[in-house]
């Protein structure tokens, strides 16, 4: 791999922490050297692993928020400790999967051109965080750190998704290694660098540009509450919450929205909308149970009606915060806030709504694939909702930044309604526009264009239509 100056491991910790912070203070511009001395480490498997475990301790740092954890039933002298080793798992799981890539490297025959290693590895990497995407095991990736710093780049997203994304920045940080491991040869890696990095620009700001046209808008409310998750269950908040809900739709109610939406979990589960609520529809997330089993739900509550319509239910849930592993009985006590999740259906397209859309419930935004399909399938717009309390704001940054690549690779504007923020409008093209505050309770109201012309990555990571005749 040519002379380095820096001993590997000063390397791998350099490149960990620019990996690490990438996603807050510079996207790209951090990113690419961090590849770039990943890839000068990248026949070492130990020190891969450890820039992935200081890239993933350092971006997912928000983890260290659930501590205190005793209003779930963690005892006081467990909860620094449950919070650490989640946070510490993660970062585990990340460098063993980042040791594997590297185990690879090695093995791949010397003789291969260079060219062709690199592309099986970067391809193998992207490939990697399509499919764990769509897991329980994965928040944000190599391609989801270029927003909000690089809208032009992301706009490649139209065409080759959040994977295309990750594969040129490893192509960047593999020709910004060989011009400090081959300065003769810097003509060539310097014009095919710039080259690609101008070429990519270009095309992107050009598919941004291009983005489906609007066929009609919807006039949405939305209602961010800002209740402390660790107060949700409270008896004076419950009791607080069925008049705080009728005020903010009442704010809304000469405002001629089609609906007032609610963030994930606003609602408990069996609520009812009280009687003297304006009628106005409203959109929350909440619970439901189905066959004895309890699901995280976006419901419809529709005048005169005061039980709700099921539109989605959450199918990508958070381990060991909704989802929990099959451990021996009384081992799960107190780990779950909602006392343990199933999953809903896969496809995200909302039931009933008109003009269609699809969800994503709080953790589900980190799955393009799964909107991307949905955009192909007919949903005209995009909803997310979320609590991301007690996390700190650099969760919302990384929420936010997900919620305008969703936007961008399906062509479709996304509202985002949090608990605690972010609750914005993200247009088709990646602009955002706050509509509150975040950790502020308040009321807004926002137009969404509706549009219906899916975009290339969405059709083409969209399954055939059947051709299968019913029998």
């Amino acid at each position: 791999m040519g002379n380095h100056q820096l001993h590997p491991g000063w390397r791998a910790l350099l490149g960990g922490v620019l990996a690490g912070v990438a996603p807050s203070l510079g996207g790209p511009l951090l990113m690419v050297p961090a590849l770039a001395l990943l890839w000068s480490v990248a026949e070492r498997p130990r020190w891969s692993a450890f820039w992935a475990l200081l890239a993933v301790l350092i971006s997912h740092g928000w983890l260290l928020a659930l501590h205190p954890l005793t209003w779930m039933g963690v005892p006081t002298a467990l909860s620094l400790p449950v919070a650490l080793s989640l946070w510490l798992a993660c970062g585990i799981l990340a460098a063993l999967l980042v040791a594997g890539w590297s185990v690879l490297a090695r093995l791949l025959p010397r003789h291969w051109p260079w060219f062709w290693r690199l592309m099986l590895l970067a391809g193998l990497w992207a490939l990697a965080e399509l499919v764990l995407s769509g897991s329980p095991l994965f928040w944000i990736g190599v391609g989801g750190t270029t927003l909000p710093w690089d809208r032009p780049l992301a706009g490649v997203a139209r065409w080759f998704g959040s994977g295309g994304l990750t594969l040129l920045q490893l192509w960047w940080g593999c020709c910004l290694l060989a011009l400090f491991e081959q300065p003769a040869a810097w003509r060539r890696w310097g014009l095919i660098g710039l080259a690609s990095v101008l070429l990519a620009h270009g095309l992107g700001s050009l598919l941004l540009w291009a983005t489906p046209p609007s066929v009609g808008s919807v006039a949405m409310g939305v209602w961010q509450p800002a209740v402390p998750t660790r107060e949700k269950f409270n008896l004076e908040r419950q009791q607080a919450l069925p008049t705080r809900l009728v005020d903010a739709m009442r704010q809304l109610e000469t405002n001629d929205v089609v609906a007032v939406v609610a963030p994930e979990g606003a609602l408990p589960a069996n609520f009812l909308v009280p009687p003297e609520a304006p009628d106005i529809p409203l959109i929350s997330g909440g619970f439901r149970w189905v066959r004895g089993q309890q699901r995280s739900s976006l419901l419809l509550y529709e005048p005169p009606d005061r039980f709700p319509v099921p539109l989605a239910d959450k199918h990508r849930l958070v381990p060991i915060g909704e989802w929990m592993p099959p451990l021996p009985a009384g081992l799960t006590a107190g780990l779950s806030a909602v006392g343990g999740l199933a999953p809903g259906p896969v496809p995200r397209t909302m039931a009933v709504v008109e003009p269609p859309a699809a969800v994503a419930i709080c953790y589900e935004i980190a799955d393009g694939l799964a909107l991307a399909r949905a955009a192909a399938n007919g949903a005209t717009w995009l909803l997310a909702i979320a609590n991301l309390d007690p996390y700190p704001r650099q969760l919302q940054k990384q929420f936010l930044a997900l919620a305008q690549l969703r936007a961008i690779e399906s062509g479709r504007d996304l509202l985002s309604v949090g608990n605690t923020g972010p609750s914005a409008l993200i247009s088709a093209d990646g602009r955002v526009e706050w509509l509150l505050p975040p950790e502020a309770p308040g009321v807004a109201q926002t137009v969404i264009q509706v549009r219906k012309r899916a975009t290339a990555y969405s059709r083409w990571i969209s399954p055939p239509p059947s051709t299968t005749s019913p029998s």
